[in-house]
């Protein structure tokens, strides 16, 4: 008897806790005290609270785990805001202009909590049904939009760095078969895979190298090539590196285009690299995870058509078209190239009930588990429309743009580029000063002002060991004066380093 009144007072309480019909208006109520408090964040004045790491440890007892708490909903959304909400990043702020995170859409925020609230997973047609078929939508669409042909498909990932991880694993195990008739996937490393070479732009994003390195290639095996004055890849450059590769005894089995790299936005020739591509029989993979989304504008079109000759291509939704992160893809241009990431399981997926008209995406990806992530982009598109996210890039581009002729005669800064995108990258440059050390103290000490004061956030990089400031500009609601207003601000900063110093 005992232990019956313990098992329905577990049974009692999980109707208030789980998801499901008992829990409905419990559930709404939590959604809407829990949106009560985002609408909090939403209001405050800055981007950053300002607040150091160690500014936290006194908010130690509401980060530790305690098994003996439990709290109401009220109470934890209390502490969630004084741990979190109150000093979280805010993307959406005028003042943030530092990395690739856009502000979300609306549309895409309902998807994301239907997806979560139902959590479908996505791997397999008996787990997902329809949603299957919706994924499968949304890839066709971007397919589409690549002008990709009709043999064409692909798989949502977590992010470009999944991505092109795929991409590579594809064209070394697609060439190793088609070349040497290796199954790696079978039978695992050959000593000829030691001298497979990939070859990307000295601009491209470093998951290349790093992904590269996961798979047992080595960072040796990814060669970089030269940029031009505009941060493109050169492509006499890539020839000769090819040539010189051969020449080593090496094999050169496949070559990245980058449509919009990280730190410029720059877009490499995308037409040309995949003629060079074709003549020596590699394959031609495309990161257009940041610039990718520009497909969708009348600007930068001709800047991707040579997408369409791409082997496989990575897009970030969660860039580029205002999604919540991770919203990303993979797209292959012959499906029949899944065959190197596909694994069938006796309790999952059995080969024997394998049935074309309900596909599992599992034989698609190299993760079991995933969110419904499309049904984000499919509210978006429903929604919102894909001309609309369009013109939200081209006006981010422009704003660049305006940006950049605003300050490009000013003597208190040196611009890296005209941008092709929505980046720009500069130094400030105090007056009377030339040494380069000076100046990289200098522009560190701006940015890192600016972030601990919670006035505005910019990114930093490098060119030729030099340190200079990065806009990266994704949120169609700031105004040029918003931007000047951060400008001003890195030029008081500036000026007061170089008073006091």
């Amino acid at each position: 008897m005992f232990l019956d009144a313990q098992t329905n007072l577990v049974i009692d309480d999980e109707k208030e806790q789980f998801f499901n019909s008992q829990s409905k208006y419990t559930y709404e109520e939590y959604i809407q005290k829990a949106v009560h408090q985002v609408k909090l964040f939403l209001d405050r004045d800055q981007f950053y609270s300002g607040d150091f790491i160690s500014d936290f440890a006194s908010k130690n007892h509401l980060i530790n785990a305690n098994d003996s708490v439990n709290l109401t909903i009220d109470e934890a959304l209390q502490e969630i805001k004084d741990l979190y909400l109150d000093h979280t990043i805010a993307f959406h702020h005028p003042t943030y202009v530092a990395h690739l995170n856009c502000p979300v859409l609306l549309p895409a925020i309902v998807g994301d909590l239907v997806a979560s609230s139902v959590n479908t997973a996505i791997e397999t047609w008996d787990q997902s049904t329809s949603a299957t078929l919706i994924e499968q939508e949304m890839i066709q669409w971007v397919c589409n939009k690549m002008r990709l042909p009709d043999t064409s498909d692909g798989v949502f990932t977590s992010g470009g760095t999944q991505s092109n991880f795929m991409a590579l694993l594809l064209a070394r195990d697609e060439y190793a078969f088609k070349h040497f008739g290796l199954n790696l996937k079978e039978n695992g490393w050959s000593d000829v895979v030691s001298k497979f070479r990939f070859f990307c732009s000295e601009k491209a994003h470093f998951s290349i190298k790093k992904n590269a390195a996961l798979m047992g290639m080595g960072y040796s095996s990814v060669i970089s090539v030269p940029t031009d004055d505009k941060m493109k890849m050169k492509p006499e450059a890539l020839v000769q590196a090819i040539e010189r590769e051969k020449q080593l005894g090496n094999i050169p089995i496949g070559v990245i285009g980058t449509a919009g790299t990280t730190d410029f936005g720059s877009f490499d020739p995308l037409e040309t690299i995949s003629k060079i591509a074709k003549e020596y029989d590699i394959w031609f993979h495309v990161d257009g995870a940041y610039g990718g989304g520009y497909i969708l504008t009348e600007t930068h079109q001709h800047l991707l058509r040579g997408v369409k000759y791409a082997d496989s291509v990575t897009i970030d939704f969660h860039k580029t078209m205002f999604q919540p992160v991770c919203s990303s893809a993979f797209l292959v241009r012959d499906t029949r190239h899944f065959k190197y990431v596909s694994h069938y399981a006796d309790y999952l997926n059995p080969l024997e009930h394998r049935d074309a008209t309900c596909p599992n995406l599992i034989e698609k990806s190299i993760q079991t588990t995933r969110r419904f992530d499309a049904l984000k982009l499919w509210f978006t598109l429903k929604m919102t429309g894909a001309k609309t996210i369009g013109s939200f890039l081209e006006k981010v581009h422009y704003l660049a743009l305006d940006l950049y002729y605003n300050i490009k005669d000013d003597p208190c800064f040196e611009i890296a580029h005209k941008p092709e995108l929505s980046t720009l990258v500069f130094r400030y440059r105090a007056i009377g000063i030339d040494c380069d050390a000076i100046h990289d103290t200098i522009n560190l000490y701006i940015k890192n002002t600016l972030f601990k004061s919670g006035q505005a956030s910019v990114a930093s990089t490098k060119i030729d060991a030099k340190v200079y400031l990065k806009f990266t500009l994704l949120n169609p609601k700031s105004t040029i004066d918003d931007l000047l207003n951060i400008i001003n601000m890195i030029k008081d900063t500036g000026r007061n380093y170089k008073t006091h110093n």
